[in-house]
């Protein structure tokens, strides 16, 4: 087992990963889930919108049933006679084969025998007359059997509509190889048109597309099974009737259906018998309204020696489909640019073989990395890669553009760097083994950004600062005197209580993204804006201090119900201050401290010491206040004399937060106690004393019984010892 180990560490874990990727990644190919084909089609796609089809305008024309033609002859479908006299007027312009994109599965409801039976308050004579006029579908009929038309059947899958019955002909079906029903896309029922049509028309084929699983159209089957038969495509039927061929001749094999072809012309197909359309862009020119072919306004050499396809581009008629290089083609244009494909052979192909040639390109590519990545430097590697990349684009390309064949560059690429990735991810790992100790040694000292910061940027490891506005936190233990004394015989204990109340305090600076500078005895410096920016300085510090305040409490209850006797509860003050500060590593080349100093330091730890003054746990400056209003139930407590600066400071505490800040009790608290200040400071002793007494009560429910108490004494201080009138 160690020898297998060793073996294994010396061919490189990477490697081996790597290895196990792409096995993984060639049996995805291989299964082929719908997201590795939609990507595969999607980047066909791109090619189509680069480079379509040239356009041509000479081949096949369509009599479009547009909007235009819908408002000058009223609702779909029109009268049989108007389809006939359609058909007379391509046949007498020249048309050649003419296909219908539309069904005919119904009688015509307009035609004479039908009103003749439903019309009502017709005299026998007019009845008689109208019974022995032709029928609309025996003159459609007639017009169809004179022509060379193809009509259109319907393929689907929901039963619910009655059948109809089967034509006396069918198409002759050839097949070269093994059968190629179980390939070929099956429609369990066929929709027709009337016998009496079907009868006359020297054709019939399928005009059903099914668009792929993201709704476009790239595919359009040429050969189905439907109802049970071997049919062909509107559009193959076409051809077949075009050349006049006897039969359509499909050639398969064991992987499913190669081509199908009509006398020298052969399509190639994918497996299940559909053919790749090679788009071109969208082109108006190859429409006729229906109207201006009926009304005679169409020049008479328009539609000759060319094949012609009725449809519609009605948005109402509901035969708009998704292609690649359009969001909203007619139906009926995808028989036309599968035609005019066919015709000039620029049908895509993407033979069975080509899976099998994307599987091999992807693993040499992969198998290459995995052999190169572990020995070359990365810029060797940079551009070994991106020529692979650019070599690999330029065959699918080529392959594309003069060959008409669909190579898929997507999936060799894509495996190829997921392989260099994994390669590239595990040499990191393993460099950064080393890294990753010293950041957890470290860590132990200095804020995890200042670690990563470090880690990522070595040359800040240099003595100096810069200027910079903090918010600098002082925390100290209250009475911490007396706690030592009770642990005079239990060093340890004091140690394992003070270990146990700085890791939560620790935790919440830290996790609001506060800097500790140091631990001091019983005391924690920290400050925020530093290493790192944060424009929210003031508020996570003074979130800060009330989770501290939140996690002494959860502490004291441990503590009591650890215990076998009451033991007095631990308390902290703290100082928090906002301003210009020097922040940095300062110490000597041989030790130094990233630490802020600052005449706004130095106010944060005279305020922290001031909490026991005042009776308040929390004491902010003024600066620290403006910033934080809106967010916490901040409550101004006096003026302070700061050293060197004439206006005198204005000091707060902090009573909670937001839901404190909005309650009635706080808002009237501040409103009263913001009188008595400003009584206080008139020297207004009566009525501050007065507003004392109405604050008290409010200021039980805060913890404010010493401040209150503070400035009862100070006033019958001021009161006994009035100023000197000098």
């Amino acid at each position: 087992m160690t020898a297998l180990l060793k073996r294994m560490h010396r061919f490189g874990i990477g490697r081996i990963v790597g290895l196990l990727l792409l096995v993984g990644l060639l049996a995805l190919r291989i299964w082929d889930p719908g997201p590795i084909e939609a990507l595969r089609q999607r980047s066909f796609d791109i090619y189509q919108l680069m480079h379509p089809r040239a356009v041509r305008q000479d081949l096949v024309t369509v009599i479009d049933i547009d909007e235009k033609s819908l408002r000058a002859l009223g609702q779909w479908p029109w009268p049989r006679t108007v389809m006939a006299e359609m058909l007379s007027r391509i046949v007498k312009q020249g048309g050649t084969v003419i296909g219908f994109d539309v069904l005919f599965p119904e009688p015509d409801r307009s035609s004479p025998e039908v009103a003749a039976e439903t019309f009502r308050g017709l005299d026998n004579a007019t009845r008689e007359r109208l019974l022995r006029l032709p029928g609309n579908d025996a003159v459609f009929a007639d017009a169809i059997r004179v022509s060379k038309v193809v009509l259109g059947q319907s393929g689907y899958r929901v039963s619910g509509t009655a059948p109809i019955e089967r034509p006396t002909t069918q198409t002759g079906i050839a097949i070269i190889g093994s059968d190629p029903r179980p390939f070929l896309v099956d429609f369990p029922h066929l929709l027709r048109n009337l016998p009496i049509l079907d009868e006359a028309a020297q054709g019939q084929g399928i005009f059903s597309i099914i668009p792929e699983q993201d709704g476009t159209v790239r595919r359009v089957p040429v050969v189905a099974v439907a109802d049970g038969t071997v049919v062909p495509s509107l559009s193959l039927e076409m051809l077949r009737v075009a050349t006049r061929s006897g039969a359509i001749l499909i050639k398969s094999d064991a992987s499913g259906v190669q081509s199908v072809g009509v006398d020298d012309l052969e399509i190639p197909t994918d497996g299940k018998g559909r053919v790749w359309i090679h788009f071109s862009s969208p082109n108006p020119g190859r429409y006729v309204s229906a109207i201006d072919l009926l009304q005679g306004r169409v020049p008479t050499d328009r539609l000759v020696g060319k094949m012609v396809l009725i449809g519609t581009s009605a948005a109402g008629l509901l035969d708009l489909k998704v292609t690649p290089v359009h969001p909203a083609l007619p139906g009926v244009e995808l028989h036309a640019q599968l035609l005019e494909s066919a015709l000039t052979g620029e049908t895509l192909s993407r033979p069975t073989y080509t899976a099998s040639v994307e599987i091999v390109l992807a693993m040499l590519l992969s198998l290459t990395l995995v052999i190169l990545v572990p020995r070359v430097n990365a810029g060797i590697l940079f551009v070994l890669g991106g020529a692979t990349a650019a070599i690999t684009l330029g065959v699918s390309w080529f392959c594309f553009s003069f060959l008409d064949l669909l190579i898929d560059y997507t999936f060799p690429l894509i495996s190829s760097l997921l392989v260099y990735a994994v390669l590239v991810f595990t040499n990191y790992v393993t460099v950064s083994a080393d890294r990753y100790r010293i950041r957890s040694a470290f860590s132990q000292y200095l804020s995890p950004d200042l670690v990563e910061q470090l880690a990522q940027s070595p040359e800040k490891l240099t003595l100096g600062g810069e200027q910079r506005v903090l918010t600098v936190l002082f925390s100290d233990i209250r009475g911490f005197t007396t706690i030592s004394e009770l642990y005079k015989d239990d060093p340890k204990g004091l140690t394992t209580l003070i270990n146990r109340l700085f890791t939560p305090l620790t935790k919440d600076i830290m996790e609001r993204r506060g800097t500790i500078d140091k631990y001091m005895g019983d005391a924690i410096m920290a400050f925020w804006n530093a290493p790192l920016d944060d424009p929210r300085h003031e508020m996570n510090a003074c979130e800060a201090a009330c989770a501290m305040l939140d996690s002494l409490k959860v502490l004291n209850e441990q503590r009591q119900r650890e215990a076998d006797q009451p033991v007095p509860p631990l308390r902290i003050g703290i100082g928090l201050n906002t301003g210009l500060c020097a922040v940095g590593n300062f110490g000597s080349d041989l030790h130094f401290n990233y630490s802020a100093l600052g005449d706004t330091v130095n106010l944060a730890s005279r305020l922290e010491g001031m909490t026991k003054h005042y009776g308040v746990p929390i004491i902010i400056g003024e600066r620290t206040a403006q910033a934080v209003l809106t967010h916490f139930a901040v409550l101004e407590i006096d003026h302070l004399q700061v050293r060197g600066k004439r206006e005198l400071e204005r000091i707060f505490t902090v009573l909670g937060r937001a839901d404190v800040a909005t309650g009635r009790d706080f808002a009237e608290l501040n409103e009263r106690n913001g009188m008595m200040l400003t009584a206080y400071r008139c020297r207004e002793w009566s009525q501050a004393l007065e507003m004392i007494l109405l604050c008290r009560e409010l200021g039980k429910k805060f913890g404010l019984d010493d401040y209150f108490e503070l400035y009862i004494q100070r006033i019958r201080h001021l009161i006994d010892t009035p100023a000197s009138s000098s």
